[in-house]
């Protein structure tokens, strides 16, 4: 599946979604924090993660957003991106299906939830 098809994002688009909510962000930043918040799960490589935002893009959950750190840079510009109200959306609608998810797989386990 992938953005927002029926059965939800792909575990990836949910990642890169989930660390655009904070900030817009360049491509390497989002490849450091999808790498980071999911445990090192989830390391994508640029090819993918340009294809992933490129289908963000097109659905419009993200879009282009003006760079935020103006310090010089060697090499090409980066590209800064950023999630839209579209994609805030989509990630909320996303967790909910995963909360959904996770609730019925402990339920149909029998598994104790705990509450901290």
């Amino acid at each position: 599946m992938s953005a927002g098809g029926a059965g939800g994002l792909s575990l990836l688009e949910y990642h890169v979604l989930l660390a655009l909510a904070s900030a817009p962000l360049h491509g390497y930043a989002i490849k450091d924090v999808v790498a980071a918040e999911s445990g090192g799960a989830q390391t994508p490589r640029a090819g993918s993660l340009y294809r992933v935002l490129a289908r963000l893009m097109t659905v419009g959950y993200v879009t282009e957003a003006e760079p935020v750190d103006t310090s010089p840079h060697p090499g090409l510009a980066r590209k800064y991106y950023a999630l839209t109200p579209t994609g805030r959306a989509a990630l909320a609608a996303e967790a909910r299906r995963l909360k959904q998810s996770a609730a019925m797989a402990e339920k149909r386990l029998g598994v104790a939830r705990s509450r901290t």
